[in-house]
């Protein structure tokens, strides 16, 4: 899991006579990663496309092009089938023909549509003024201009001008038309000239006479009929595409077969007579490998494992098998005697690239969604961890122990479930869906042991206390006074988890370091960061700061702490006293010090970055708050809508049963309480909207409602990206690049065709 699939690069070296053979081969058992040639061997250049590639790829376009204007989907596809090339002659170009008729007629009726439209959008000012379309046209001695702009304005423009006589306006709500008679001298443009400082926008009178709603009503009847015929053309196509959709995607699939074997040849070295073909395979599947090519052509083939990567990238990570040419891996890369060969003058394998081997990320299925969440960074390089593992371990841990409850996580499980059950053809859904399922489930794991549902404490009420007869849930948030010392406690043990989260990445770190490197690296780049970050911490946690540090340190841990564990801190250690300070000098200290000068022997320029022992680790501490901050927001919805009441020792009650007469509660004097369900009352908070009367109720529900929508999508925003943030930039950052290449085999999973 934490290492991918190992790889091999292989080489097939064999007669052009058999080459397709062994491309049908090689296809079928999709399992090599092909290496691009890159032309760097004499006498040996990149192979030509097999006949019928340029033929195979334009009914690729065809076939695609007709998926698209049919909107075909995987959905439509139904049964698979057999597609031969005569089905390819004869249906196809039937399919193509019809489909590009109505594609056609459907563009046509489109844009006449659009026209009409555009008329109508024309009309509509018209309509408003209401004045036949012919008498705003056509005049030897009146100008006319219809348009938008201020009256007053307008008419002042026209009775200023010199070239106008008199005039008329009509106007409708939101349109003018200016009837205006010019002088004798004046240009045709008068009345526009005259319009230009007044603000005022034109309009274009339509072509048409008549009243101007008949004209519209006209223009809607053109319209209803044509999408009429629009609609009748769309069915026709909505048929076709439900005769076709099956073989269209069928007919997709082979042709993409067809040209992925018929330009396979374009990666080869070839000769006049012979190929080479270069790529990767995982290891395990090598002998199947070798053994179909060799059950498909013989000894016409020859099939070597050149190298079995390795992850140590010392001049030791591609293992070479170092055999003798002509020997038993060693035969000749042609088959026209042995003169031409692939073979360097020692005899090892000559590679076509020295390409880094694909990666294929190792993971069983419960772990395999989470490849999502590292992908989003990067792929993992070959030859460095895959932390894919280490996500499904600890980031639903933190998304649920910051939600934590029964309520939110039955809902994030509904959620995950939904995305990976309905969203099986896309894998970035159903990963997600997975994803969300385990962060659901481990938010109903703590919800239960907080007690709590929608941040209501009546799992701890019924279950934890009344079935159990425990006083409290095992665990707390710590939001009332009473709960004070449990929101301390998260504070101390979100650090630890920080400690223990970047002590993995470290190790993680270092042993890369030293299967890549040596030791020495692995102890400057790494160790160096492991002795400060452990040095420092046991430091804090040790006697020697209890007099400065705040207490809780020291007994969250403690026998009568909220966790009681026993622990109540490192004892100091102390080697000797410093001078002037006079402060001891502690083993911790000591520790932190020599890491330090590792760091600076081994990496110098990274020591001005010594205190992120420090603060790395504090950045676990926005666990506990977003904790805080989530249940403070489900307190707060609860609290509008049921009310809390305060008892003598600082609990907080949700009013689910009622609440304490808020006038006897009111009139108690200092040191009083009001028995109520067992508790001494001696505060009410908020009284609670399902309290009042029905529109007090029915806005409370709102509130209820949208409250807790709020907060379960909030629940995402903040404890999914803060978890999200912790994996990639404190964990992430100590040991990962990535950087992988995709394993992409050659080959293809059918789903639409059958060749049996």
């Amino acid at each position: 899991m934490l290492r991918p699939e190992q790889m091999s690069k292989v080489s097939v070296t064999g007669s052009k006579a058999v080459m397709d053979e062994v491309i049908e081969t090689a296809h079928g058992l999709n399992l090599l990663h092909v290496t691009e040639y890159d032309g760097s061997w004499d006498g040996f250049d990149p192979g030509n496309p097999v006949e019928g590639a340029e033929e195979s790829s334009d009914r690729l376009v065809t076939v695609r092009s007709l998926e698209s204007i049919l909107d075909v989907d995987a959905d439509d596809a139904g049964p698979t089938r057999i597609v031969t090339d005569d089905a390819l002659d004869e249906e196809l170009e039937a399919i193509r023909t019809r489909v590009n008729e109505l594609d056609d007629r459907r563009q046509e009726l489109r844009q006449e549509i659009r026209s009409l439209e555009d008329q109508l959008d024309a009309v509509e000012p018209f309509v408003d003024l209401d004045i036949d379309l012919d008498l705003l046209s056509g005049y030897d001695t009146l100008q006319v201009a219809v348009g938008a702009g201020d009256r007053d304005t307008i008419e002042r423009a026209v009775i200023d001008a010199d070239d106008l006589r008199s005039h008329e306006i009509f106007a409708g709500d939101d349109v003018l038309s200016v009837f205006a008679h010019p002088t004798a001298d004046a240009d045709d443009s008068a009345l526009v000239d005259a319009l230009v400082s007044a603000d005022f926008t034109a309009y274009e009178v339509p072509d048409a006479s008549g009243s101007p709603s008949d004209y519209e009503a006209e223009l809607e009847h053109e319209k209803q009929q044509l999408e009429s015929k629009l609609s009748t053309v769309d069915n026709e196509l909505e048929a076709e595409k439900m005769d076709a959709a099956g073989f269209l995607l069928a007919a997709e699939e082979k042709l993409s077969i067809d040209v992925q074997k018929t330009e396979a040849p374009l990666s080869f070295a070839t000769t006049e007579n012979a190929f080479i073909a270069e790529g990767w395979i995982p290891s395990e599947g090598y002998t199947e490998f070798k053994g179909a090519l060799k059950d498909a052509v013989g000894d016409r083939v020859e099939v070597e494992e050149l190298e079995r990567a390795t992850f140590s990238k010392d001049g030791t990570d591609h293992v070479r098998e170092d055999v003798p040419a002509g020997g038993n891996g060693g035969a000749a890369a042609a088959a026209d005697g042995g003169a031409e060969t692939a073979r360097a003058d020692g005899g090892s394998p000559v590679v076509m690239a020295d390409d880094e081997p694909p990666t294929v990320q190792d993971n069983p299925g419960a772990v395999k969604p989470f490849e999502i969440l590292v992908q989003a960074v990067n792929r993992p390089s070959y030859y460095e961890f895959d932390p894919t593992i280490i996500l499904f371990l600890t980031f639903p841990a933190f998304f649920g122990f910051m939600i934590g409850d029964l309520g939110y996580g039955l809902i994030y499980m509904g959620i995950g479930y939904f995305l990976y059950t309905k969203f099986a053809d896309r894998p970035a859904f159903r990963s997600m869906g997975g994803v969300t399922i385990a962060a659901g489930f481990f938010t109903v794991i703590f919800g239960i042991l907080y007690g709590e549902l929608f941040g209501l404490h009546v799992i701890s009420t019924y279950f934890w206390e009344g079935m159990l007869g425990m006083a409290h849930p095992p665990i707390e948030k710590g939001l009332s006074p009473a709960g004070i010392d449990w929101a301390r406690g998260w504070l101390v043990v979100s650090v630890l988890i920080g400690i223990f989260h970047l002590n993995v990445a470290w190790i993680f770190g270092f042993v890369e370091d030293y299967q890549l490197h040596d030791l020495k690296h692995a102890v400057y780049d790494n160790g160096s960061w492991l002795l400060m970050m452990n040095g420092l911490w046991v430091w804090v946690f040790s006697d020697a700061l209890s007099s400065v540090a705040p207490e809780f340190i020291y007994t969250t841990f403690s026998s009568e702490g909220v966790i009681p564990l026993g622990f109540n801190g490192f004892p100091t250690m102390a080697l000797f006293n410093i001078p002037i300070v006079d402060a001891p000098f502690t083993l911790p200290l000591l520790v932190f010090v020599v890491g330090l000068v590792l760091l600076a022997i081994g990496e110098p320029i990274e020591v001005v970055e010594f205190l992120n022992v420090l603060v790395n680790v504090l950045s676990y501490t926005r666990i506990a708050a977003v904790l805080l901050a989530k249940a403070g927001m489900a307190f707060t919805v609860n609290l509008l809508f049921f009310g809390v009441y305060v008892d003598d020792h600082g609990g907080w009650h949700f009013g689910l049963g009622g609440m304490p007469d808020a006038g006897a509660v009111a009139a108690l004097g200092p040191g009083e309480t009001l028995s109520y369900h067992g508790y001494e009352v001696t505060e009410i908070m908020f009284g609670g909207l399902v309290h009042g009367d029905a529109a007090t109720i029915l806005i409370g529900l709102l509130v209820l409602v949208l409250g807790h929508l709020l907060v379960l999508a909030l629940g995402v925003t903040s404890a999914g990206l803060q978890a999200v943030r912790l994996e990639y930039v404190e964990f992430f950052n100590k040991f990962f690049d990535g950087g992988g290449r995709e394993y992409e085999p050659f080959g293809y999973e059918r789903r639409f065709t059958t060749e049996d």
